[in-house]
């Protein structure tokens, strides 16, 4: 089975520009008529919001160590259903990922050497001229499962430095599908996580316009489509991701909450559950028609006072917590805690419905997938039940009961080292740090 045909964007390392690159062909192309999906390879859910907004469709994730090949199917099946072009985009740079031999790495090659799709590098040649072709020749030759189809060069200096970099890539035998210049009006802005969220990001679709304008005038579109290739399948594409965690879910959804990768959503609508979206920024408290509560990750940390002033919320959670399941993850979590610091220094009381205190204060990155195993019965499952997920944050633990009898599971870094246990889980609610993102 063979579907849309695609192109894997992806760079050498991470701060290439893929990501405005991407968004500009997105655009580009889907003001030419073309049905244009995006994919994020990787742990990302912020990106995929981005492009959503630039196709004006779903994207979906597609990660090759927290998802099995069928589940990889099924989910690119689905996201590229009904497309004309699949344009995917890379994570960190083109290689980075575990350390593993098995093809399952969380490394966007692999992305692009299970479908099929050729690989176009971004190439930041800031810095360097014909020296970018080395890095692109390496590119090309490091995995030979991959096809790389052609280069963009981003943030050129001038006609010049052009000229000496397509030099380079002329010697190489790779062809330069065009030439973005330096400019920083078309950057995104940033905070600590990535790209500050689509839905915050000021003229968005203003900005989406300029990033496809530039894209037209420096690219060869025409060229560009056409190296794009039909993603291949290795089974049927009916695997199912995340079961939903009841049938009516009350899922907290604002800046402070929205941190949920688009194929569990979708997974949990396909499976006949209802998701009921609230704000906790709005004082809103979950549904009481619902019989599970889910509080995704996102900036509570930003909006800390807000949060802690806002008494439907907390009271209802409370009294939701009381009779039916309520889960946090990452920010989620920390809400459903004591309380927690601002960047500021300054503590703000949350929910208290589990053993846990953080602080952004003390900013500690953590980062990494992480494979789970359930201690107890919950909405995330039955007690033993492997899950697969990723952290990603900068707060820190300031007091939690470390005892295994409220622990919510036990926690492996991606190559098997005891992280020990994890999160909390107090009669209904439960909590932790990692996202998740299949079962295992």
């Amino acid at each position: 089975m063979s579907l849309a045909p695609g192109l894997l964007i992806a760079a050498p390392r991470s701060g290439s520009g893929k990501t405005t690159i991407v968004l500009g062909l997105q655009r580009a192309l889907a003001r030419r008529g073309l049905r244009v999906r995006g994919i994020k390879c990787g742990p990302d859910y912020i990106d995929p919001a981005f492009h959503a907004a630039a196709t004006g469709a779903p994207s979906f994730n597609l990660d090759s160590f927290a998802m099995s090949t069928p589940l990889l199917d099924a989910l690119a099946s689905q996201a590229t259903d009904g497309a004309d072009i699949v344009l995917a985009e890379g994570s960190m740079g083109l290689f980075d990922g575990i350390r593993q031999e098995t093809g399952r790495t969380g490394a966007s090659a692999d992305i692009a050497a299970l479908f099929g799709w050729p690989v176009i590098l971004v190439l930041d040649v800031s810095g360097h001229a014909q020296s970018a072709a080395a890095v692109a020749l390496g590119c090309a030759r490091f995995d030979p499962r991959l096809e790389v189809a052609g280069v963009v060069l981003n943030k050129v200096a001038s006609d010049r430095h052009r000229k000496l970099v397509e030099d380079g890539m002329a010697r190489i035998g790779l062809p330069v599908l065009g030439a973005v210049p330096r400019n920083a009006e078309i950057v995104l802005p940033e905070r600590h996580l990535g790209l500050v969220q689509a839905g915050e990001t000021d003229e968005l679709g203003r900005r989406l316009e300029r990033l496809a304008d530039t894209v037209e005038t420096s690219l060869n579109l025409d060229r560009l489509i056409s190296l794009a290739s039909p993603a291949r399948l290795r089974s049927d594409g009916s695997a199912r991701p995340l079961p939903p965690p009841g049938q009516r879910i009350a899922l907290a959804s604002d800046q402070a909450f929205s941190f949920v990768y688009p194929h569990v959503l979708a997974g949990w609508r396909a499976a006949g559950a209802e998701i009921v979206p609230f704000s906790p920024l709005a004082d809103e408290a979950p549904p009481e028609d619902c019989d599970v509560c889910w509080l995704p990750g996102g900036y509570p940390e930003l909006h800390a006072g807000r949060i802690a002033g806002a008494s439907r919320f907390l009271d209802g959670l409370r009294r939701f917590a009381e009779t039916r399941p309520v889960h946090g993850e990452c920010g989620g979590y920390m809400v459903l805690g004591g309380s927690l610091e601002d960047g500021d220094g300054i503590t703000h009381p949350m929910a208290g419905l589990l053993p846990v205190e953080t602080s952004y204060a003390k900013r500690r990155m953590h980062l990494g997938y992480r494979v789970a195993h359930l201690l107890g019965d919950g909405a995330m499952g039955r007690a033993g039940q492997r899950l697969v997920g990723h952290e990603f944050h900068y707060a820190s633990v300031t007091q939690s009961d470390p005892s295994r009898e409220v622990a919510f599971a036990t926690i492996a870094d991606a190559e098997g080292n005891d992280l020990g246990i994890a999160g909390h889980r107090i009669r209904n609610v439960t909590g932790s740090f990692f996202h998740v993102i299949a079962h295992g």
